[in-house]
């Protein structure tokens, strides 16, 4: 054998081998590689889009989370206000419960004071009376009526 003859047989083989390996096998390979490209550049374009998606989702719940807190403190001044608003209410009803009661109490007393001034006229106008009849029954003396007088200072 000749290397010459086997040097072209070998590259007679080979060329045949690269023409079937082009003809038939890289279709295959070059459909699985696009194929493979082609779902890597999808999942990395939803990788992406979840990305975007979380950004957008996590400034939305800080937003939400900003407008529960305010309104939460809206809520809290309001309670806070309404409470205040309960005291003042509860602080002038005290006041006036206590206005009517001391008026009351006044009232009260005031009867109580002229039914004690009515007492005391009658006990006056009672001794007067008897100590006129005294006097109208005894003699008329300077000293005697003095006498009596004096007594009837002592009575009241």
């Amino acid at each position: 054998m000749n290397i010459n003859v086997t040097l072209f047989a070998q590259a007679v083989v080979f060329i045949a081998f690269i023409w079937f390996s082009v003809k038939f096998i890289w279709p295959h390979l070059l459909n699985a590689i696009e194929t493979r490209q082609k779902t890597i550049a999808d999942g990395l374009a939803a990788a992406e889009r979840g990305k975007l998606a979380l950004e957008v989702s996590s400034k939305q719940a800080d937003e939400e989370i900003a407008k529960a807190r305010g309104r939460a403190g809206d809520i809290i001044g309001q309670a806070e206000k309404r409470a205040t608003q309960l005291i003042e209410e509860a602080k002038l009803a005290a006041r006036d419960e206590g206005s009517r009661e001391k008026a009351a109490a006044k009232a009260e007393i005031e009867q109580e004071v002229s039914r004690a001034r009515e007492a005391l006229r009658e006990q006056v106008a009672g001794l007067v009376i008897a100590g006129a009849e005294k006097i109208l029954r005894r003699e008329v003396n300077a000293q005697s009526h003095a006498e009596l007088l004096s007594q009837m200072k002592k009575e009241i």
